[in-house]
């Protein structure tokens, strides 16, 4: 089985956050990048299929030359080889024209199965699995707790209110991959995969190598576009009820709520 893990490079979630001075980005000096974590779990999914079925695993992101670090972070998990399209091109791209680029290089790959995280947790769109699904013509199954493949058929399961449901497809398929930590769990790179992964093949593409039009991409060709970017509202300071004992105290709490608006 040839599988291919689709990979976002975010900022760590313990990252500060600094709006830049256009009001629609980020300064990224200084920020710590990670894996995004819905695609690590997709990652860890895809090593277990691979250790069970056997095949190749790939994985394929999109991004400048930091991404260099979380693909080799995938190599040393146990990937057997990555790929990286970093074109001047792509920046402003939207989601629609991430979709597009990853699908074309898919294709030049032609794997059996696609795994994703479902959701990214810097724009947190929930939208590239779904369209590169679309624009290949597969079947999308989404949200994936759990995931069972061979040759001809994968099968997931996800979950719903009250209970879970059961998928499946035939191949080739794309699946995004739900769940959390205790789900998935994934995998550290051990001291040998880290000295492997080295000596792995990465290579650096660029939209013209896929076939793409460079000027149909980026914040020339996107659909939609960061309008502005701004800060959540500071909360106001907490209040603390006063009163002489529990009643009291109680009664005065039971009053703000029902009269006071914004009381707390």
């Amino acid at each position: 089985m040839k599988i291919v893990v689709l990979i976002k490079q975010t900022p760590d979630t313990e990252s500060v956050i600094r709006i830049a001075e256009d009001g629609k980005s980020i300064v990224t000096d200084g920020l710590k990048w990670i894996i995004n974590p819905y695609d690590e779990f997709a990652l860890e999914a895809a090593l277990r299929l691979k250790e069970k079925d056997g095949g190749t695993l790939s994985v394929l992101s999109l991004g400048p030359q930091r991404v260099v670090n979380s693909m080799i972070t995938a190599l040393a998990m146990g990937a057997d080889d990555a790929t990286i399209i970093d074109d001047p091109a792509l920046d402003g791209a939207d989601a629609l024209g991430t979709a597009t680029i990853l699908s074309a290089a898919i294709e030049k790959i032609g794997p059996d199965i696609v795994l994703c995280g479902s959701r990214a947790i810097d724009c947190d769109q929930a939208q590239t699995g779904a369209m590169v699904a679309e624009i290949l013509g597969w079947p999308h199954l989404p949200v994936a707790v759990a995931i069972e493949a061979d040759q001809r058929r994968v099968t997931i399961e996800r979950r719903i209110e009250g209970g879970t449901m059961s998928l499946r497809a035939t191949l080739p398929a794309l699946v995004t991959v739900g769940g959390s930590h205790s789900v998935w769990n994934p995998r550290y790179a051990s001291l040998p995969g880290i000295i492997k992964a080295k000596k792995k093949p990465l290579a650096v593409r660029r939209l013209s190598d896929l076939g793409l039009d460079p000027a149909k991409f980026g914040l020339a060709g996107a659909k939609i576009s960061v309008a502005s970017l701004e800060k959540p509202p500071q909360r106001s300071a907490g209040r603390i009820v006063e009163g002489g004992d529990a009643r009291e105290k109680a009664r005065e709490l039971a009053r703000a709520l029902h009269e006071d608006s914004g009381a707390f």
